[in-house]
């Protein structure tokens, strides 16, 4: 299992918008973290993911540190867990998804 530390700035742009007075961290940016902690650790650069479950438990807010844990499964995708100070943030699977350009068969004939 891979494992990733990231503090998230209390600067980050997000939190101005998200919510004024009561600022968190939007999910989608927790997933794109997750995304680039995987691309990153696993050499898996140029891999398009979707995803294939997400779950969030808990709001991240500004200055908390995360860490960001991931694990292959047996079929290419990758289940991941997201946790502040040992608490569960978020929790899903990342799935391969096929680029636009490469041939697949949906089976269906012509």
């Amino acid at each position: 299992m891979g494992a990733v530390t990231v503090t998230i700035a209390a600067e980050h742009p997000a939190f101005a918008g998200h919510f004024p007075g009561a600022p968190i961290l939007p999910g989608v940016l927790l997933l794109d973290e997750m995304v680039r902690a995987v691309e990153q650790e696993r050499s898996r650069a140029g891999t398009r993911w979707r995803i294939g479950a997400a779950k969030f438990v808990k709001p991240v807010r500004p200055g908390e540190t995360l860490t960001l844990e991931h694990e292959p499964l047996p079929n290419g995708s990758i289940r991941f867990s997201i946790s502040s100070a040992g608490q569960p943030v978020a929790h899903g699977v990342l799935v391969p998804a096929i680029a636009p350009d490469e041939p697949h068969d949906d089976g269906q004939a012509g």
